[in-house]
């Protein structure tokens, strides 16, 4: 993003470099808890030289008293655990038992920790040199920097890495990892102030961490949130609860499947942030063919887009608005009867503004991407009174290149496209369409495009071919030509399938 990185990158090169021939999924646990362990050791130190100097408030501390850090919600930290008696050890062949013992030392004294930091550096395949000089590599993030700078920096540098550890990990990077352009526009689109904040597939938590970054450069408050998740990988989860803890931010994250198993059953939440993962055709649907979530209908087996759509909408408190990432498919899709629950929803007033995303955004898959905003309410006075509209942004020419391979979202970009949302809704915002880019449509506009949300259909910009042939028509002519051709079952005819349904065709 904006702020400049040469710090991280420096670090995130020289770890990477001790990474050597260790599974990038493997080691991003080692160095994360590492950080982890560094910045809670920073925010003791910080905290026990006040206590020990004793002066003003401190008078008459204890330092070693683990009460006098749970009254500032800082971790206590024992002797054996603490950074310096560590890296004072980096050299020792017993390095790895040490640190698990500090591990669970800390677990033990900190009940909110419990099971969440990793207890395998003894493991006799983790070269014990390399650990050292990881261990001395951490310790210079944040050296002869004062308590708030130096903590700051390793949040910072923890979510560097996070990015950086989905990239080397490629597709499956994405099940803990949403791009933070994308999560950051999200959050300024929703402007979550205050309320109950709620996220079904939580990932290592980068929607609460913004919301949080949100509420602080907006000089609000971040006890006036209330936060909850789920997420249903107990490592992924294990990530998301050192990362908050980093920041302090209390977080009712709990693990399970979301849909077969909502650890926040009566929830109703003001703002909903997730990035489910795309098109995921092992969700147990067979098994919830009944659920109470399914108002608008019942989702198909094979497919989970409308069964998350529908999770957030029973999710959301009566005036709630949700922002949801999902493949570009979920806009188009007609199969197992996807387009008569669109169709309801669109009907029931529940979507509030589409916004088609640039390709190479992610680093986990291809397949474009779009966001949904559904509003419970759109006439509760909140905003100006929008139920017969529904704002179509095009933002697939935004964004730029940051490496080979991906694209991020700058903050103009994000600002243009939150600025052009806020406009419309508010009352008193000055907005007006504009060819190419926005559209505020009436839902009779979209029953006459069947129920489409592209925004694509709305903006003007559908890219004619040199032919003058729209490109919608040359791909309806293309899959219905491949459908006359293909036999059933065919492995290759599998494949295209597949792919053509990613991006929203189906033949």
């Amino acid at each position: 993003m904006a702020e400049n990185n040469e710090l991280e990158k420096t670090l995130w090169a020289a770890a990477d470099k001790l990474r050597s021939n260790m599974d990038a999924a493997e080691y991003k646990h080692i160095v994360l808890g590492l950080i982890f362990l560094k910045y809670i050791s920073d925010a003791f130190n910080d905290l026990y030289n006040k206590l020990k100097a004793g002066k003003g408030e401190f008078d008459g501390a204890d330092p070693e008293d683990a009460d006098e850090y749970r009254a500032y919600n800082i971790f206590f930290v024992p002797e054996k655990a603490r950074w310096q008696y560590l890296q004072d050890r980096a050299k020792k062949p017993e390095i790895g038992k040490l640190i698990d013992e500090a591990m669970d030392a800390i677990e033990k004294i900190n009940a909110s920790l419990k099971g969440v930091l990793p207890k395998f550096y003894a493991d006799p395949e983790l070269n014990k040199q390399r650990l050292g000089e990881l261990i001395d590599l951490i310790g210079t993030i944040g050296f002869n920097q004062d308590g708030h700078k130096a903590k700051d920096l390793l949040g910072r540098v923890y979510e560097y890495f996070l990015g950086q550890f989905a990239d080397a990990e490629g597709k499956k990077g994405g099940q803990f990892w949403t791009p933070v352009s994308i999560v950051k526009l999200l959050v300024e689109m929703l402007e979550p102030y205050n309320g109950r904040v709620y996220d079904g597939c939580s990932g290592s938590g980068g929607m609460f961490v913004q919301s949080e970054k949100f509420v602080e450069e907006h000089q609000g408050n971040i006890k006036d949130l209330s936060i909850y998740g789920q997420e249903s990988n107990p490592t992924t989860l294990r990530l998301a609860k050192m990362n908050l803890a980093i920041r302090g931010i209390d977080a009712r994250i709990e693990l399970g499947d979301t849909f077969l198993n909502d650890r926040h059953k009566g929830l109703k939440a003001d703002f909903i942030l997730a990035n489910p993962p795309f098109n995921i055709s092992d969700w147990s649907g067979d098994k919830l063919r009944d659920d109470v979530r399914w108002k608008y209908g019942v989702p198909p087996i094979g497919n989970a887009n409308y069964a998350w759509l529908q999770h957030f909408i029973h999710k959301l408190s009566p005036s709630g608005t949700a922002g949801i990432v999902l493949a570009n498919g979920s806009m188009n899709s007609n199969s197992g009867g996807e387009g008569d629950i669109r169709k309801n929803m669109i009907e029931a007033g529940l979507i509030d503004c589409m916004v088609a995303l640039p390709a190479q955004l992610f680093y986990n898959t291809m397949i474009p991407a779009c966001l949904w905003f559904l509003a419970r309410n759109k006439s509760n006075g909140k905003f100006r009174n929008r139920s017969n509209e529904i704002l179509f942004i095009d933002a697939r020419k935004l964004g730029t290149m940051v490496n080979r391979r991906n694209k991020e979202l700058s903050d103009d970009d994000i600002k243009l496209i939150a600025q052009t949302y806020h406009n419309w809704r508010g009352k008193d915002g000055v907005y007006e369409d504009k060819s190419g880019f926005c559209k505020s449509a009436t839902i009779e506009e979209v029953r006459n495009n069947n129920f489409v949300l592209m925004p694509g259909r709305y903006v003007g910009t559908e890219e004619e071919s040199d032919d003058g042939i729209p490109f919608e028509e040359k791909m309806s002519a293309l899959t219905a030509k491949l459908a006359s051709q293909f036999t059933k079952g065919n492995e290759l005819e599998k494949t295209i399938r597949e792919n053509l349904k990613g991006i929203g065709y189906e033949f």
